[in-house]
């Protein structure tokens, strides 16, 4: 904490200075604790193989490092996304109410879920996804869920991608390794459901 200025402005100067090395050291230790795995183990190789269809349950459980039609996004390659002129439209498809999510994220509970592509859960996702992009399906779109071993997400961009979404991004370490960047986060309130 800031003390107020009471030695002059040699005193407040080093002030600044040690507040400024504790940003960067708190920024440092953050780069850091990413490590060879990403943040929460966003990079963790599994073994596990990618597939085009939709896993059924459990949905808990390591994912593959791929994913057919879309493009994994880690940490911080989203945050640059989101800086950009145009970012991406974030999906969270965790289905529990009130959870901790992603900063401006849209909250489709249940868009992971389902057994094939001519399903209802297809169906429904496509109207929101329309509604989302405003039926430009060039925009670039992130699904994401809980961690590296949630298979919501991965099931959700599989649906973007067969609903012919060219930009599908699939944010494999989730709100866990958001949250392990320390980066903003909000929670989710009213669920768009894409049962």
């Amino acid at each position: 904490m800031l003390m107020p200025c009471k030695n002059g402005p040699r005193a407040a100067a080093a002030q600044v200075l040690a507040c400024a090395m504790l940003i960067l050291a708190g920024g440092a230790y953050a780069q850091s604790a990413a490590g060879a795995l990403g943040y929460a183990d966003e990079a963790r190789d599994w073994g596990v193989a990618p597939t085009n269809r939709l896993r059924q349950q459990p949905y808990h459980g390591p994912t593959p490092l791929t994913i057919p039609g879309a493009q994994v996004v880690q940490t911080r390659e989203l945050q640059a996304m989101l800086a950009s002129a145009v970012p991406p439209v974030l999906i969270d498809v965790l289905s529990d109410a009130g959870h901790v999510t992603l900063a401006g994220t849209a909250w489709i509970s249940g868009a992971g879920r389902g057994t094939n592509f001519f399903d209802p859960v297809q169906s429904v996702l496509e109207q929101l996804l329309a509604k989302l992009t405003h039926g430009d399906k060039a925009r670039a779109m992130v699904f994401f869920c809980a961690s590296s071993q949630c298979w919501l997400s991965y099931n959700a961009a599989l649906r973007a991608a067969a609903a012919g979404y060219d930009k599908v991004y699939w944010y494999r370490g989730g709100i866990e390794a958001w949250t392990a960047a320390g980066l903003p986060t909000g929670r989710t309130a009213d669920a768009a459901a894409a049962r």
